[in-house]
C-alpha cells in the first residue's frame, strides 16, 4: 500500500477533491498501470507507482524495471522509453529499483541504456546511446552506439542531455542543462557543456538514499494517509466541482479570446 501514496502529499497547486475521491483516483492509477503498462515491459517490480500512467509511453523490446519504480507523467511533459531495432542492433533499457523518473524525460536506446538502483532523472532529462543517423550516410538510421551506465544513486539535473557511451559514477550529480559526453568518476559534482567535475562530495556526511523511503512501507502508508487527511479534511465534492468549472470556464474564455484575436487579425489584413 506505500505506494499508493508516496506521492499523495505532492502538489503544486491546492488539491480541491475530497479524500475519498482522492483515493478512488489513485487506485485507478495503479489499476490503469498494472494492466496497461505492466505488458508493454520485460519485467516491472512490485511497488511501481507511476503519476497519469496514460501519459508514460514504453516502445519497444527489451525494456524493464526494478522495485518501488516511481515515474510523474503529465499531459504537456510526457515519459518516453523507447528501445530500437535495426538490423543487427537491438535496444535494451533496464533500470533498477527505486528509481525516480521525473516529467518530461525521454530515454532511447539502440544498444543498452543502464540505470542502477536509487537514481535520480529530473525533469526533461534526455538519455541517448546513439546519434540516430550515421554522420556519412545520413539516409542510414541508428548510426554509431554505445552503452550508457548510470551507477547507483546517480542524479541527473534538469534537462540534461546524456549522450552515447557516457558511464556517470556512483552518488554522483549532473548539474542542470549539463551536456554529458564523456564518463564522470564517483562522488562528484558535475556541470557544464560539455559537463566536467566541478566539486567533490565530502566523504564525511552520510548519503541518504531513495532505498531508505521504502524500508517501512506501512509506516510510509500510515504518514501519508495522516497527512491527506489533514490536508484534504475540509474539501468536498461540491467545491472540488465548483474548481472543475472554474477551469472549465477559464479555458473557454482564452479559446474564445484566441479567436477574436485572429479574426481581427484577417479583418486588419484584409
Amino acid at each position: 500500500m506505500g505506494r499508493l501514496r508516496f506521492y499523495w502529499a505532492t502538489t503544486l497547486i491546492k488539491d480541491y477533491r475530497p479524500l475519498w475521491l482522492k483515493h478512488l483516483h489513485q487506485n485507478y492509477e495503479v489499476w490503469y498501470t498494472d494492466h496497461f503498462l505492466s505488458p508493454q515491459f520485460e519485467s516491472l517490480g512490485t511497488g511501481h507507482f507511476v503519476m497519469k500512467p496514460w501519459n508514460l509511453k514504453v516502445y519497444g523490446k527489451k525494456i524493464s524495471a526494478g522495485k518501488n519504480l516511481h515515474v510523474i507523467a503529465d499531459p504537456s511533459r510526457k515519459v518516453c522509453l523507447s528501445s530500437w531495432a535495426y538490423e543487427e542492433k537491438q535496444g535494451q533499457i533496464e533500470i533498477g529499483d527505486n528509481v525516480l523518473i521525473c516529467p518530461g524525460t525521454r530515454i532511447d536506446s539502440a544498444s543498452r541504456v543502464e540505470i542502477k538502483s536509487n537514481c535520480m532523472l529530473a525533469a526533461g532529462t534526455y538519455l541517448t546511446d546513439a546519434d540516430w543517423h550515421d554522420i556519412y550516410d545520413r539516409t542510414k538510421p541508428i548510426g554509431a552506439t554505445k552503452p550508457i551506465m548510470l551507477e547507483e544513486n546517480v542524479w541527473i539535473g534538469d534537462s540534461t542531455i546524456v549522450c552515447k557511451g557516457v558511464t556517470i559514477g556512483q552518488n554522483s550529480i549532473i548539474g542542470a542543462g549539463s551536456v554529458v559526453t564523456s564518463d564522470i568518476p564517483s562522488g562528484v559534482i558535475a556541470a557544464g557543456n560539455p559537463a566536467a567535475p566541478i566539486k567533490q562530495l565530502s566523504d564525511e556526511k552520510k548519503l541518504v538514499t531513495r532505498e531508505s523511503i521504502f524500508a517501512d512501507l506501512d509506516l510510509l502508508d500510515r504518514n501519508n494517509r495522516a497527512i491527506d487527511e489533514i490536508v484534504l479534511a475540509n474539501n468536498s465534492l461540491f467545491g472540488w466541482m465548483r474548481k472543475r468549472f472554474m477551469k472549465i470556464k477559464i479555458k473557454l474564455k482564452k479559446i474564445i479570446f484566441h479567436l477574436l484575436l485572429e479574426k481581427l487579425y484577417l479583418f486588419m489584413m484584409s
